[in-house]
């Protein structure tokens, strides 16, 4: 046969092909098998009839914003795709035209699928023409529906592989879309749905982007310019070198079309040719890494790990990250402002961030657990390898996932605790752990015991010292303190000698179980074997010192427990959370449980008003450790100060009614330092950050017990 006639009869044949794609479309029902030039087409009808009738959406990914508490201040964007929808009425006209122009002429004549269209595409294709394609915006709808509803890999490469198939699969449901959504309904989904390139998804996103604007002020260029991204967005992309000529004749190609459409005048065409094209993007930050220029990335970061543990959010940490980087939450947290500034200040007033010693301190709200501030003397910050003052932490955990140092930049949440970061001994702060479970046990803040200089305590001690017989020996950071001492005066003064016994009378087991009412965590594979076991208990006669890991977080909520009566609420970073749709949700807010009676709440609050220098209602407090405190503060306040064998650690805890701030000073790098630290750095950074925030409000007594 010559080929002139083998010519003429593959058209016809090609021909044929689109005469039964158009009766397979128009009646919804079988196609035969063809195959002919390498293009092979099988749409059976039993496997058209197995599709669904109706497209099966789901939401594209959209951003999750967490604000401050003011429910304004945008503390981080949390997102995979930067994309927020807007509704059609949001979206200029030019926008909506522009990709009409580009994309699909037809749009708004045909029911889904342009016949004529597949019909050229088809006689081109086959003819070795420019590849075309043929499909409409609703079927490029289709597509990108298909795939963000794909529930594996494979059915991600199934909606979006270039093979007849997938393009029968969705002239069938564009059909089907078609009778279900008017055309505007679909062009505003395409439009929010559509990648434009830099990490842009979405008109809205694109819009900020490229022009720094909502979608709703694009003029003509600006829309034919995004409108013309669509196809290809890095091939399109102005911002690159080989991309820009490409972007620009590209945007004009659109613009003559809008022009040829009705769309624009001539004179509106020719004035948009003349406009620039952006050559910079702006991509938005994301996550909390971004915002450690406002000292904001330790709570942010102390949010992010409280939403993965959120079981309402998923089964697994993954399934949590997926749903807050794509739910288009509205997050407002707990985050105080005015008082993460006053922290941060007073840090910096103290120390600098290239010390390796971190003062951190953290406050939180009495009666709701919500934390306020966070902060420390470091950035939130992924380390630089190449600044020499950065050290592997000596936690292997934390050194083998790449998170090397602590200082001047840190990742790790030195502040809140995790389990490869469990905390540092916090020293005398824990004797108010021990003075709850004696007035739990009946006995009242009167109760005196003889405090000698050393008291060789009951617990058994490998490491005691010669003379103490094998058994725990705690001495007085003075002798001065030997004495009769009651809860008032001991815990004023401080005195060790006074606390071991008190915590014989009380029961070991017990004073741990009070620890853990009041939210201390025992994060380290040690602690918590001794924590989860009272037989063990018997085996940590230090305990009352402090001897056990914990953070200023703990602390701060620990003490924040005794200034609302007793109850014990969880911290969170939780004001409100509401969905994409406008619903709010439960998870986050305060959860708050009885960790003791209000009587031994208040008693040992009136005795921990001693060591800041404030008065107790019931008693006489003999001396105190912080006894500028209460000058400072200008308030009833509460506290107590801690500090450990060769001062590896110095802390403080101060609280009024409103509010708790605990600060720690320690090398996070515990096991390496020899550093002494100060009560001269760590206490003033606390009381003067509270003094920043009851400033201006009215005093508030503590109620008499």
């Amino acid at each position: 046969m010559p080929v002139e006639q083998r010519r003429h009869l593959r058209s016809a044949a090609v021909l044929a092909v689109c005469g039964l794609i158009a009766g397979l479309v128009v009646a919804a029902a079988s196609f035969p098998a063809v195959a002919m030039s390498g293009l092979a087409v099988k749409a059976g009808s039993e496997e058209l009839g197995d599709l669904p009738g109706e497209l099966v959406e789901q939401s594209s990914p959209q951003v999750s914003r967490v604000y401050a508490s003011d429910g304004k201040t945008l503390i981080a964007l949390m997102y995979d795709e930067f994309r927020s929808d807007v509704p059609l009425t949001q979206m200029s006209q030019n926008m909506q035209d522009a990709i009409v122009a580009a994309e699909d002429h037809k749009f708004f004549e045909h029911n889904g699928v342009d016949l004529k269209g597949v019909a050229r595409a088809f006689v081109n294709n086959n003819q070795g023409g420019t590849q075309q394609g043929a499909s409409t915006l609703t079927m490029q709808y289709v597509r990108m529906a298909l795939a963000y509803s794909a529930t594996d890999p494979q059915e991600v490469v199934d909606a979006t592989k270039d093979t007849a198939q997938r393009k029968l699969n969705e002239m069938k449901y564009a059909i089907q879309v078609e009778k279900q959504l008017t055309k505007q309904q679909i062009l505003e989904r395409y439009l929010n749905m559509a990648p434009f390139g830099n990490g842009a998804y979405g008109v809205s996103a694109a819009s900020q982007v490229y022009f720094g604007k909502k979608p709703a002020d694009l003029t003509v260029d600006e829309a034919a310019l995004l409108a013309g991204m669509v196809k290809a967005p890095t091939s399109f992309d102005p911002t690159t070198e080989t991309g820009h000529p490409q972007a620009l004749a590209r945007r004009d190609y659109i613009i003559d079309n809008m022009a040829e459409l009705g769309q624009i005048t001539a004179a509106e065409a020719a004035a948009a040719k003349k406009a620039t094209v952006p050559t910079t993007a702006k991509r938005p930050s994301r996550g909390c890494v971004s915002v450690a220029k406002n000292h904001w990335g330790f709570f942010c970061d102390y949010f992010y790990r409280w939403w993965l543990d959120q079981k309402a959010f998923g089964e697994t940490t993954y399934d949590r990250e997926r749903v807050l980087k794509s739910g288009g939450y509205r997050i407002v947290t707990t985050l105080d402002l005015d008082a993460q500034s006053a922290a941060r200040k007073r840090i910096t007033e103290r120390t600098s961030d290239s010390n390796p010693n971190a003062l951190m301190l953290a406050a939180v709200e009495p009666g709701t657990g919500a934390v306020r501030a966070l902060a420390t003397n470091r950035k939130f910050k992924i380390d630089d390898e190449a600044n020499p003052q950065n050290e592997l932490s000596s936690n292997p955990d934390l050194a083998d996932k790449g998170i090397r140092g602590t200082y001047p930049n840190t990742v790790n949440p030195i502040i809140t605790g995790s389990t490869g970061v469990p905390g540092y001994q916090a020293g005398s702060v824990f004797k108010m752990f021990t003075m709850v479970a004696a007035l739990e046990k009946g006995m009242e803040l009167d109760t005196t015991i003889y405090s000698p200089q050393r008291y060789k305590s009951r617990y058994l001690d490998s490491a005691a010292p010669a003379g103490c017989g094998g058994y725990y020996c705690p001495s007085n950071a003075s002798a001065s303190e030997a004495g009769n001492f009651n809860m008032w005066t001991g815990f004023g003064r401080s005195v060790n000698t006074y606390f071991i016994p008190l915590q014989e009378r009380a029961g070991a087991e017990n004073v741990v179980a009070v620890a853990k009412r009041f939210g201390v965590q025992f994060r380290s594979a040690e602690d918590a074997r001794m924590a989860n076991n009272p037989d063990h208990a018997h085996e940590w006669g230090a305990f009352s010192l402090g001897v056990s890991a914990s953070t200023p977080l703990d602390i701060a909520n620990a003490y924040a427990t005794l200034a609302a009566d007793g109850m014990y609420c969880e911290p969170t970073p939780i004001a409100s959370i509401t969905t994409a749709d406008g619903a709010k949700l439960g998870t986050g807010k305060s959860n708050c449980t009885r960790a003791t009676s209000k009587e031994v709440a208040r008693k040992a609050l009136d005795a921990a008003r001693c060591p800041v220098g404030d008065r107790a209602q019931l008693g006489n407090c003999g001396g105190s450790t912080a006894p500028q405190v209460r000058d400072v503060v200008g308030h009833p306040v509460f506290g107590k100060t801690g500090t450990t064998d060769q001062d590896k650690t110095a802390a403080l805890v101060v609280g009024t009614r409103s509010m708790v701030v605990a600060g720690y000073l320690a090398n996070p790098d515990w096991a390496a330092h020899t550093d002494r630290m100060s009560h001269g750095i760590v206490n003033p950074a606390v009381y003067e950050t509270l003094a920043d925030y009851m400033k201006d409000k009215p005093e508030e007594e503590f109620p008499t017990p």
